[in-house]
Order: C-alpha cells, then sequence, then structure tokens
C-alpha cells in the first residue's frame, strides 16, 4: 500500500485565533438578557402582589369571622338570657 499524501497546511490569512462571529449574535445575546431580566422583574412584582392579596384576604377572613363570631354570640345570649 501507498503511504497517503501529507495534508498542505493552510494559508496563513484563513488560519486565524480567533472564531468567527455571527454579526446577529450580539443582539439576540442582548435580547435574551433583556427578556430575562424583564421576567425576573416580573416575578418579584406578581410575588409582592401575591403577598398584598394573601394579607388582604386574610384580612377580611378575619373580619368575616369575628362578625360572625359576635352576631352568633349575640343571639346565644338573647336566647338563653346570658
Amino acid at each position: 500500500m501507498a503511504a497517503p499524501l501529507p495534508r498542505r497546511a493552510e494559508p496563513e490569512e484563513a488560519r486565524s485565533d480567533e472564531p468567527p462571529v455571527d454579526p446577529h449574535a450580539v443582539q439576540r445575546r442582548l435580547r435574551r438578557e433583556r427578556a430575562r431580566r424583564r421576567a425576573r422583574l416580573e416575578h418579584r412584582r406578581e410575588q409582592r402582589v401575591a403577598g398584598v392579596r394573601f394579607l388582604v384576604l386574610i384580612g377580611v377572613l378575619l373580619f368575616v369571622t369575628l362578625f360572625l363570631s359576635l352576631s352568633i354570640w349575640e343571639k346565644i345570649g338573647s336566647l338563653f338570657g346570658l
């Protein structure tokens, strides 16, 4: 068998230390980072709103419980003469 021929060296200008760069990669990366930041801020805002909504719900439930308890206590007192 014949030995394979040695490969020729690539031209010097074709060989570069820098990889080829996609011209739109920077814009895509910026858009992705902005979307991530926007999503993170939106998530924080929604957590804050959910916390306020939870506290309002607890307040309403506490008010309704207190109102019903006092109403029932008054009815029991008037019924049994306490």
